[in-house]
């Protein structure tokens, strides 16, 4: 089993949806991200907080096997995003993001994980994301994360970071705004002409598309019952894709989406990490197993 590590952000999330406001909830990319992997490897966890971060917080994440050396303290209140969701989930709209700490974060990655095999690059900006790459001593594989405000913001920064990285993971909006394209196989190689050998498109509520050299891959999202709340679906994904990479070696990329698939299902269930600290290796098998009946014919 393979060491992951996870650079991201810690924060708390103030979420207004369908079931009604639910104030200062823990988040951030790097948290969901280390909570979705850590039944399936074990996890390296860097990122910065403020004062006002709970011990509790902390204790939690350690109690599923998520080394905390990295998770810097800071002078100041820890991030915080405010957002609010359409009743049907499909779109969001942001009320006030206060970076904090965050603001100032520049990533230092102990000695302990510099040798690190898999690398996961949430979603900061590029020039952090390439200021981690610099630390890291021959990383086996390298995945990140990006979003349309880089792309608007940080083009150059986020091209020099695509020639680094193995695995782009990138929404299907992102997608098409990074590439000027707009259908699946002509996005898939402008994505890959920039630097990364495999694209994961994320399609939300569809699923995902793989692709790699000439093979394309299409999962779909595992169909539930209910939705809670989307956020950190996303950032769930990634680190069960890379989680089941880390445990497995990299073998198996078709193997990985739905692993992935499976952890951002279960994240979707609850508001916040709430289904995420409940989650099991047996209940992400029983998933995988749910998805292989799904599409088998």
């Amino acid at each position: 089993m393979n060491e992951l590590l996870i650079v991201g952000s810690v924060a708390f999330d103030t979420i207004h949806n369908h079931l009604g406001s639910h104030p200062r909830i823990l988040g951030g990319s790097a948290v969901y991200a280390s909570l979705a992997a850590s039944q399936l490897a074990p996890v390296r966890l860097v990122g910065v907080v403020g004062k006002d971060f709970p011990r509790e917080a902390v204790d939690m994440m350690r109690s599923r096997g998520i080394d905390t050396t990295g998770l810097e303290g800071a002078d100041g209140e820890t991030g915080h995003w405010e957002g609010r969701y359409a009743d049907d989930l499909t779109s969001r709209e942001t009320i006030q993001t206060d970076l904090n700490v965050f603001a100032d974060f520049e990533p230092k990655i102990p000695a302990a994980f510099v040798d690190s095999p898999f690398v996961m690059l949430g979603n900061i900006a590029p020039q952090l994301q390439l200021h981690v790459l610099d630390q890291i001593t021959d990383p086996k594989l390298v995945i990140a994360d990006t979003m349309n405000l880089w792309i608007d913001t940080a083009l150059d920064a986020l091209k020099e970071l695509l020639t680094r990285v193995d695995i782009l993971v990138i929404n299907e909006e992102e997608a098409r705004q990074l590439t000027g394209f707009h259908h699946p196989l002509a996005v898939a190689e402008g994505l890959r002409a920039l630097g990364p050998e495999t694209v994961i498109v994320k399609r939300g509520e569809y699923g995902a598309l793989l692709f790699l050299d000439e093979e394309i891959f299409c999962a779909p999202a595992y169909p539930l019952k209910t939705v809670a709340d989307p956020t950190g679906a996303g950032d769930s994904f990634a680190c069960g894709f890379l989680g089941y990479l880390a445990e497995a070696g990299h073998t198996d990329l078709r193997q990985a989406v739905i692993a992935g698939s499976s952890t951002a299902s279960f994240c979707v269930e609850d508001v916040g990490i709430g289904a995420l600290i409940e989650l099991s290796r047996e209940d992400i098998e029983a998933r995988i197993a749910g998805f292989r009946a799904l599409t088998t014919f």
